[in-house]
């Protein structure tokens, strides 16, 4: 099976990329924040929209893990850019600013579209690169981090489209180009033929330490192991933290510079860089970088280093952001720290309970994602609107550093 003939695996990385960036959508919410509490939204609601849509893009994503062999990949992912396209066109095209219509639209549908698309690109790229799963995993999810990037950037400072044609335009334009650049990602998502193997491919034993290619473990039976709940809470809070720094990113940082003496204007400059450039390309570049170092190092250690390094830097944050040079340096590591999720955990779920099933296993494990997607900025949420954004870091920070403790638990799994 190694030789025959197959189209040409790059390209599933380039699929893959191109899907991601369109569905990173959802990190760029924060720039729209302002505008809507200029509006008169207050910001527990700008936090609940952004809730809704993390726990709506989890929840749907369970759903499509199990249909991703029956539908095939292909059509889940078609799937998934037009309703993330049509919730965005339909906020647009109603005027973009009603909260229960942006919770409906931006939140509960195109969650959902995120959801049906997200779990493909990854499920497709451990079939075709089995020899370099942290590698495939960090570069497929890799767009999503920088998505918000472009998103951010193109609504503000590079585009000007809040500015120039308002939120509802805004939300129309992206609509139209979620829809197309899923679409064409898409093209290329499918499954290699049954047994197919790249050419010398060799497991490798470091990397893959928890399981063997032969360990295919069903959603049932996983969700009865002990490793299921380990994995699955270390995620919820270090998702959480996250999540949560990712909502206040351009708030909380505003606060703290204005405080320090800084005008409004530059304030939001600051905090949108911050946002925008330290926090996006560092989370794009941490799911590459850790996906490649866990190919090294094993998933197990990669994720101890990793929520280890990230609960001490939310705790101090709060010293940061009023700082310029420490806000970008907090923002920077963050969001390195918090794309490494999104390589390190489907990996270590298909070390644990077999690679051939993590279609169908790591929407269970993502579920923790949308409980993160509630807490954290929920959280963050309420305690700004009570003046405490430093208690909020400070939990989330200490709940990090126990999710540590819990991975350091997590033991090779047995059985199919």
């Amino acid at each position: 099976m190694e030789n025959q003939k197959v189209i040409n695996r790059n390209l599933v990385i380039v699929g893959a990329i191109l899907i991601q960036l369109a569905l990173g959508a959802i990190y760029a919410w924060s720039v729209f924040t302002p505008s809507l509490t200029a509006g008169g939204w207050s910001k527990a609601n700008t936090q609940i929209v952004f809730s809704v849509g993390l726990a709506s893009f989890a929840v749907f994503m369970v759903f499509a893990g199990k249909k991703l062999e029956c539908w095939g990949p292909q059509k889940l992912t078609f799937l998934g850019g037009i309703v993330l396209g049509l919730g965005y066109l339909l906020a647009g095209l109603i005027g973009g600013t009603d909260f229960w219509a942006l919770l409906i639209l931006i939140g509960l549908i195109g969650g959902a579209g995120i959801g049906f698309a997200y779990v493909v690109p990854i499920a497709v790229g451990m079939r075709w690169f089995p020899d370099k799963k942290g590698m495939i995993t960090g570069l497929a999810v890799a767009g999503f981090g920088f998505g918000a990037m472009l998103w951010v950037k193109l609504a503000g400072s590079w585009g000007h489209l809040i500015d120039n044609i308002g939120l509802s335009s805004t939300f129309t334009i992206y609509g139209v180009a979620f829809v197309a650049m899923v679409i064409i990602g898409g093209l290329w998502m499918k499954f290699p033929p049954e047994g197919w193997k790249p050419k010398g491919y060799k497991e490798n034993k470091t990397a893959s330490a928890n399981v063997s290619d032969a360990v295919n473990i069903t959603s049932n039976k996983m969700l009865t192991k002990v490793q299921f709940y380990l994995i699955f809470l270390t995620f919820v809070v270090s998702a959480g933290a996250g999540l949560m720094s990712i909502g206040l990113m351009k708030l909380y940082p505003m606060e703290a510079l204005t405080a320090n003496g800084l005008s409004t204007a530059e304030a939001s400059a600051i905090a949108g860089t911050a946002m925008a450039v330290f926090f996006s390309l560092a989370n794009g570049l941490g799911r590459i970088i850790w996906g490649i170092l866990s190919d090294k190092l094993g998933r197990k250690l990669s994720i101890i280093l990793m929520t280890a390094i990230q609960g001490v830097t939310v705790i101090l944050f709060t010293y940061m952001a009023g700082n310029e040079v420490l806000l970008y340096l907090g923002a920077t590591l963050i969001g390195f720290n918090f794309g490494g999720n999104f390589a390190l955990f489907p990996t270590i779920t298909a070390d644990t309970f077999g690679a051939k099933n993590v279609g169908q296993n790591y929407p269970f494990v993502f579920l923790a994602y949308g409980v993160g997607g509630i807490l954290g900025p929920v959280l963050g949420g309420r305690m700004g609107d009570m003046g405490n954004f430093h208690l909020a870091f400070t939990i989330s920070g200490i709940a990090v550093l126990i999710g540590t403790a819990l991975i350091i638990l997590v033991k090779p799994a047995k059985g199919n």
